[in-house]
């Protein structure tokens, strides 16, 4: 699979003059039901969406005591159990239309009481309001989507000595994952350094979005007034923390400021997944190199204290940044990637750019995870000396 920069403008794509000319679309029922995909395509969907309900219901589910039933009375328990957890999502009106529904197809065929139509009539008018719904906040969250995507660079700045390549894919329509590469002060061609960033807010959806948002515009407004990364992480825990309900809504991160002069990385991490650097030539049998120092995530205590660290990069190595949501990414078989099967494809990256580096590790997770839907967020940013 192939990645573009996240959220910037696809290229143009090349044209081969020995192609066949592009078919016309069908336009019948069929091809505008199935959006003209074929089979294989609809069923793999359909099979990710029926995990993903799965998942989403199943947590309301007391799977603890389905579990001391004996064995003949669970499947009966689980239908209940999941029958329950759909009806309380829905409002107390549409439970009752829901209910009537049901009542007539029962009286329907316990005592040959023709009322099929009403409940079906019945069964189409709740469809159709939980459509309605769902269309409107998919309709906002496109609107918040692209918001959001004005908070985050749709271009890497320019390196000099170096390229920088990112991605982000939300497990919704809005992300709590953040990454950013900018220049505070001044430009490359001043010689100024490079801030990095990644943060994933605790949550999903709008309210881990809402915070990522105010989570940028504190980073950005206190990193443009000069002060240095320590005191800038002691300020943005400050903000996190009374934002935090009460530590319920921590943020973890990685920022660091890169100077191309030196190759140089001074960096903090507060309670984030380790960054990777990948040596090329190593200095152990590993070639992998950890990024640790810091402490707590931002929002968990006004007093908690930051160490720095410090490393040099040399020409080809290559600094990865991710998100929990690569390593936790799962199959089908409920396994997940693992922060080992990582690093392995870290230490396997060829000596490519920062752009085809970070594709081969999304692919790496892609090949993972198959057509399985993910719960969270996977971002992933990589800066490649040169």
């Amino acid at each position: 699979m192939s990645y573009t920069l996240c959220m910037s403008a696809a290229p143009p794509p090349s044209v081969n003059p020995q192609e066949k000319q592009p078919r016309v679309p069908r336009t019948g029922m069929w091809e505008q039901i199935s959006d003209g995909r074929e089979w294989d395509d609809l069923l793999k969907q359909f099979t990710a969406d029926t995990r993903a309900s799965y998942g989403f219901y199943g947590k309301d589910v007391n799977w603890e005591e389905i579990s001391r039933l004996p064995r003949w009375k669970r499947p009966l328990r689980i239908a209940k159990g999941f029958f329950w957890a759909l009806l309380m999502k829905l409002s107390a009106a549409r439970r009752m239309i829901l209910f009537v529904a049901l009542f007539l197809l029962v009286i329907s065929g316990a005592f040959n009481m023709n009322f099929d139509v009403v409940a079906a009539l019945l069964f189409l008018l709740l469809l159709s309001l939980e459509l309605a719904d769902k269309v409107t906040m998919k309709r906002d969250l496109e609107i918040a989507r692209e918001i959001q995507s004005w908070l985050v660079p749709s271009r890497p700045p320019v390196v000099a000595g170096a390229n920088v390549a990112f991605h982000t894919r939300p497990q919704n329509s809005v992300a709590g994952d953040y990454y950013d590469a900018f220049y505070p002060l001044e430009d490359a061609a001043q010689g100024g350094k490079l801030f990095l960033v990644i943060a994933d807010v605790a949550g999903k959806s709008v309210p881990a979005a809402l915070l990522m948002a105010t989570f940028q515009a504190s980073l950005h407004t206190v990193a443009r007034n000069g002060v240095a990364l320590s005191e800038l992480v002691v300020r943005l825990n400050r903000y996190a923390c009374a934002h935090s309900f009460n530590g319920m809504r921590f943020t973890t991160a990685v920022l660091a400021e890169y100077d191309p002069a030196t190759r140089r990385l001074d960096y903090i991490n507060a309670g984030h997944n380790a960054p990777a650097i990948r040596r090329h030539h190593a200095g152990s049998s590993s070639g992998i190199e950890r990024l640790e120092a810091g402490g707590v995530p931002f929002g968990i205590s006004p007093d908690a204290t930051y160490a720095m660290g410090t490393i040099e990069l040399a020409p080809q190595d290559a600094l990865i940044l991710f998100t929990d949501g690569m390593v936790e990414a799962f199959n089908d078989r409920g396994e997940e990637f693992t922060d080992q099967r990582l690093m392995a494809a870290i230490r396997n990256l060829p000596d490519w750019d920062a752009q085809r580096s970070m594709q081969l590790l999304l692919q790496s997770v892609d090949e993972f995870a198959g057509a399985t839907r993910q719960f969270d967020d996977i971002t992933c940013l990589v800066l490649r000396c040169e």
